[in-house]
């Protein structure tokens, strides 16, 4: 199924039980697998009547090794948000890790990073605003997700439960958190008049990096 040494894992809304037909996409966690995005455009197109596209994220098994921010957080996610589909299983698949704020650091804190490679796709127009505004919806509700578990001392990676709670805790940021949901679940498209909004300098996503950056902190 997978070529010799490549493992293929399984995440999201497919692995939860959560996913709606022809709205969800299939989230797909690839180790050693060069032909990756390639093979994600082939399914995409396969099963485009059962899912909104099916997403290989490819990484190497390079990425997992080490005490580092990134090298953890891969780790942690492999370990307990991921099934595993094919191929060779890593040898520290069975170790437990615990849900704090090393954890949230490791999944999200390349915030900042990100925040610069939207700018550069907003500026290029080299995507479309609705597909920029869809991941940048994810990508920060999810590390807004990370801050609500360290804040509250419990584990949530839930978009929704994200976007509500820390709704309450910062009040100003609540119509802009909503936004943010709209465009992660397509109920709206974002224009490019709304992302140069939430992507300047005094919008919301630097709001978010900074709170992140301070509350958990950021990559090495």
């Amino acid at each position: 199924m997978s070529p010799t040494g490549a493992s293929l894992y399984l995440y999201g809304s497919v692995a939860t039980g959560t996913a709606r037909v022809g709205v969800s996409d299939v989230d797909l966690l690839s180790l050693d697998l060069s032909e990756a995005a390639v093979l994600g455009e082939r399914l995409s197109g396969l099963f485009s009547d059962l899912c909104r596209g099916v997403e290989i994220a490819a990484a190497a098994s390079a990425d997992f090794l080490g005490d580092g921010d990134q090298a953890y957080g891969n780790r942690v996610f492999l370990r307990h948000y991921c099934v595993h589909l094919a191929g060779p299983e890593r040898a520290d698949a069975a170790e437990r890790y615990p849900a704090d704020a090393r954890a949230a650091r490791g999944f999200n804190g390349d915030l900042d990073r990100h925040l610069e490679r939207w700018r550069h796709h907003h500026e290029s127009t080299d995507v479309t605003a609705s597909a920029l505004g869809r991941r940048i919806g994810r990508k920060t509700l999810l590390a807004v997700a990370g801050m609500v578990s360290v804040h509250d001392r419990t584990w949530t990676t839930d978009r929704s439960v994200a976007a509500d709670r820390w709704s309450q805790i910062q009040p100003e940021l609540g119509p802009g958190l909503a936004e943010l949901y709209d465009w992660a679940t397509g109920i709206h498209h974002a224009s490019h008049a709304e992302i140069a909004s939430v992507l300047d300098d005094s919008g919301l996503i630097p709001a978010i990096v900074d709170r992140f950056a301070a509350l958990i902190g950021l990559w090495r």
